[in-house]
């Protein structure tokens, strides 16, 4: 009897030695190159998350403003941009015309003084509206960009021809219709951008996605569900040195409070996505009333500094500074208020 123990316990140290061996992050290469940021709709305004659900107007309950952008415009894209994002994330909706415009909502009744579905609407008509007029910190009793974005609401192809040389869009899909794939691709081969070598990524459902993935095989493109099942999959079966299918050439989220939970982070784990031609991001710590990513600088010291895939940020006005100083071209004002915002936000979340 003794003997059988001692041999399962030598089995059990064995095994238990092996596979710490075959996640030992220190025993994979060096990963090369540096975190690359996208910047979540570009430069927003920050809200409240508590209680937001699909369909509730963020608009309305925004913090104090501390810059003067808003999400999914020509200029909120471009100071990304030159802020030193790697890849600026924009929303996409087709117009009743036929025509592509950039908008988060699926309606026109928070953000504008409109009202229904931006499908419904003509281009003319978008153009016609101003895309500050609902955003208020204080419960309407001030709304400070109304009056300021009207007609600010752009195309598609707007957008595209504004981009800098090195300039990369993160395009996301806010409906199932594969359709809008075809008319995300109409507009590409107008301005001449292919994806593929200009290093743009599409996210959104799967119906879409799935049909850019048939019109440009090698483009980065990835659906939010395939991506959660990539990252239960790689926890749970990660350890043993076996990558997931479900992993194999698609993207994969490390939370930035779970990443203890990831086998072989970061080395062995950024060597077994990129040997099959996946990716990866950091997001920021999941949790109730929490965004999907980072809002604070100081959250990026969080990150290994091996890290180099890609880090989903909300706040890339404070955030692209901190790990791109060399591209901080904010006013001496702008960085004030960045800082009082950042002492606000750091506040609520002692609260």
């Amino acid at each position: 009897m003794r003997t059988h123990l001692k041999r399962g316990g030598l089995a059990f140290a064995l095994a238990l030695l092996v596979f710490s061996l075959v996640n030992a992050s220190w025993l994979a290469p060096d990963p090369v190159g540096a975190p690359k940021l996208i910047a979540h709709r570009g430069l927003y305004q920050m809200y409240d998350k508590a209680g937001v659900g699909r369909d509730t107007c963020t608009a309305d309950r925004i913090y104090e403003p501390y810059h003067p952008y808003l999400e999914n415009t020509v200029d909120s894209v471009l100071r990304a941009h030159k802020l030193g994002a790697w890849l600026v994330e924009v929303d996409i909706a087709p117009t009743k015309d036929n025509e592509l415009v950039v908008f988060h909502d699926w309606t026109l009744d928070c953000r504008t003084e409109g009202t229904g579905e931006v499908r419904d609407a003509t281009l003319p008509e978008l153009k016609a509206l101003d895309i500050g007029h609902g955003y208020t910190a204080d419960g309407g009793k001030t709304f400070p960009f109304r009056g300021k974005f009207k007609g600010a609401m752009p195309t598609f192809t707007e957008v595209l021809a504004v981009l800098p040389p090195r300039g990369r869009l993160m395009v996301n899909f806010k409906s199932k219709d594969p359709a809008e794939a075809d008319l995300v691709a109409r507009e590409l081969r107008k301005a001449g951008r292919d994806p593929v070598k200009s290093g743009d990524g599409f996210y959104g459902h799967d119906g879409p996605i799935d049909r850019i993935r048939e019109l440009y095989p090698e483009a980065w493109a990835w659906s939010q569900a395939g991506a959660k099942q990539c990252s239960k999959d790689y926890v749970a079966y990660g350890w043993t040195g076996y990558l997931p299918q479900s992993c194999r050439g698609e993207t994969l989220f490390v939370p930035l409070n779970y990443q203890w939970a990831f086998s072989g982070w970061p080395n062995r784990l950024i060597a077994r996505m990129e040997a099959h031609g996946g990716r990866v991001i950091v997001i920021g710590p999941i949790g109730e009333n929490r965004p999907r990513g980072l809002t604070l600088p100081e959250q990026l010291t969080e990150i290994p500094d091996s890290f180099n895939g890609y880090v989903w940020v909300e706040d890339a006005f404070t955030i692209a500074s901190a790990l791109y100083p060399s591209f901080d071209d904010r006013t001496v004002e702008e960085w004030e208020a960045s800082e009082a915002a950042l002492e606000q936000r750091r506040a609520r979340n002692r609260d």
